[in-house]
C-alpha cells in the first residue's frame, strides 16, 4: 500500500532537544527511505517459504556487507551480522520467511510466486532491520556506539518449533545481553508503536489425533468401532476437558483446523484424523498441557472401541517482555518518534518463536502499527493483507534507537 505520509515525517514528533544519536538515526532512515521501500517491495514480489529463503538471504547479505557489517551466513538460510567493538552486545532480530498463502492484493509488487505470499509482514520486518543497520553503521562510524550490535536475520519463523532454535543452537545469543524484535500489527495505525510489559504472545503447540478402528456399515454401528462419532467427541470434548483440568487463567484454547474421516455417508471408516493448535497464555500451563491432552484423548475415545494416537508438538513458548526491555523500547519510541506515538497493546493468542530467544536472555518485542489511519483493518496470515509502508521507516528508527539506548543505559 502506498505510504499515507512522507516517511521522513515519522520522527516529526520527537523532542527537538534529543541527543545527536537520535538525530543521526532519523536522518539516515530518511536518507534511505526510498531504498527501504524498494527492498520491501522486492521481497514481497519474491517470497520464499521457511528454510528456502536463499534469495532473500542474498539480498540481505549484499546490503549488509556493503554497509560495513561483519556477516556470517547461517547453515541453511538466514544470516547473522555484527558491528561495533567491546564486550557488551545487544541483538535485533527479523524473520525472513513467507507463508503458503495466495497473494490477493492488487499492488504493483504483488507476489510473483503462486501460492506464496508475505501475509505476515516479514518483508516489513526485514526491510526495517536493514534500515536500522544503515543507521547503526552511521552511529558506529561517528564513534557513538558503545558496544556491539548483532543482527539476526532468521529463517523459518512460520514453522514449529521455528528457526530461532536453529540460530540459538549455532551461537546467535553468545555474549548477548538483551534482544529485541518487532511484529507488524494491522489493527494499530501506522506511526504508532505498541509496547507491553509481560507476556505479549501465547505459547503455540500443534496437535494431531489419529483414530483407528473396525469400520463397517452404518446400519450396524454396534459391530464396529464408530470412529466418526468418536472423532466428533474428540473435537468437542477435548477443549471442554482442558477448560476444567487446566487453570482457567492460563487461557488454554484448542482450535481444530482439520477433521477428516470417511468417504461415503453409509460407511463407518476405519481411520480418521483431527489436527489443530493449542494456545496457552502462560509458561507454567504450557509445560503441563501435553500430558493432560494425551490422557484426555485416551479417556474420551475409550467407550467407542477405537484406538487413538496423539502427535503433540510443543511449538513455541510465550514471548514475555521483561520490564527493563519494555521500558527501553518505550524510551526509544519517545526519543525518535515522540511520546504520543506509543500505546499499550494486549496479549495476543498468536505464537512467535521469538520466545525461544527470551528463554536464554532478557528482551522484548514491540508491535509495529501498519494500518493507514481511517483505512481498512486487515488480518495477518490472509492473502489480502496490505501494509502502510510508512511503517518500514518507523520500525527502523525504533530498532536502531533501542539498540543504542540499551548499550548506553543498562548493564
Amino acid at each position: 500500500m502506498s505510504t499515507s505520509a512522507d516517511p521522513s515525517a515519522a520522527g516529526a514528533g520527537a523532542d527537538p532537544n534529543a541527543d545527536s544519536v537520535e538525530h543521526v538515526i532519523n536522518h539516515v532512515v530518511d536518507k534511505h527511505g526510498d531504498d527501504l521501500l524498494d527492498l520491501r517491495r522486492d521481497l514481497h514480489r519474491h517470497p520464499e517459504l521457511s528454510w528456502d529463503e536463499r534469495r532473500t538471504t542474498d539480498r540481505v547479505v549484499e546490503i549488509l556487507e556493503r554497509t560495513g557489517w561483519r556477516v556470517t551466513r547461517a547453515v541453511r538460510s538466514g544470516a547473522v551480522a555484527e558491528i561495533g567493538d567491546g564486550e557488551r552486545v545487544v541483538a535485533l532480530r527479523a524473520d525472513l520467511d513467507a507463508l503458503p498463502v495466495q497473494d490477493l492484493t492488487q499492488d504493483p509488487w504483488v507476489s510473483t510466486v503462486p501460492g506464496v505470499a508475505h501475509a505476515c509482514g516479514h518483508d516489513v520486518h526485514t526491510a526495517a532491520l536493514i534500515g536500522a543497520a544503515h543507521a547503526l553503521a552511521e552511529v558506529h562510524g561517528r564513534g557513538l556506539l558503545p558496544g556491539r550490535v548483532r543482527l539476526l536475520f532468521q529463517p523459518a519463523e512460520e514453522v514449529m518449533p521455528g528457526g530461532a532454535v536453529h540460530l540459538v543452537n549455532h551461537g546467535a545469543l553468545e555474549d548477548v545481553e538483551r534482544i529485541f524484535a518487532l511484529h507488524t500489527e494491522p489493527a494499530v495505525d501506522v506511526g504508532t508503536v505498541g509496547v507491553r510489559t509481560g507476556p505479549i504472545t501465547s505459547a503455540a503447540d500443534r496437535i494431531e489425533v489419529r483414530l483407528e478402528g473396525n469400520g463397517g456399515h452404518t446400519s450396524r454401528p454396534h459391530l464396529t468401532g464408530d470412529l466418526t462419532f468418536a472423532l466428533a467427541k474428540i473435537a468437542c470434548e477435548l477443549p471442554a476437558v482442558l477448560s476444567r483440568r487446566m487453570d482457567p487463567r492460563s487461557g488454554v484454547s484448542v482450535v481444530w483446523g482439520l477433521l477428516r474421516a470417511g468417504s461415503a455417508p453409509n460407511v463407518i471408516p476405519d481411520q480418521g484424523i483431527a489436527a489443530g493448535t493449542v494456545r496457552i497464555l502462560d509458561s507454567v500451563a504450557w509445560a503441563a498441557c501435553e500430558a493432560v491432552v494425551r490422557e484426555a484423548v485416551i479417556d474420551i475415545v475409550r467407550p467407542y472401541g477405537v484406538t487413538a494416537s496423539v502427535d503433540y508438538l510443543q511449538g513455541v513458548p510465550p514471548v514475555v517482555n521483561d520490564p527493563t526491555s519494555a521500558r527501553l523500547i518505550a524510551e526509544a519510541v519517545d526519543r525518535v518518534l515522540g511520546i504520543h506515538h506509543r500505546t499499550e497493546v494486549p496479549q495476543s493468542l498468536g505464537g512467535e518463536d521469538f520466545g525461544w530467544y527470551l528463554s536464554g536472555v532478557p528482551g522484548a518485542m514491540f508491535r509495529l502499527g501498519t494500518r493507514t489511519p481511517g483505512g481498512a483493518t486487515y488480518d495477518l496470515h490472509q492473502g489480502d493483507l496490505r501494509i502502510d509502508e510508512q511503517s518500514v521507516g518507523v520500525g527502523a528508527r525504533v530498532l536502531a534507537a533501542v539498540a543504542h539506548r540499551t548499550l548506553v543505559t543498562t548493564r
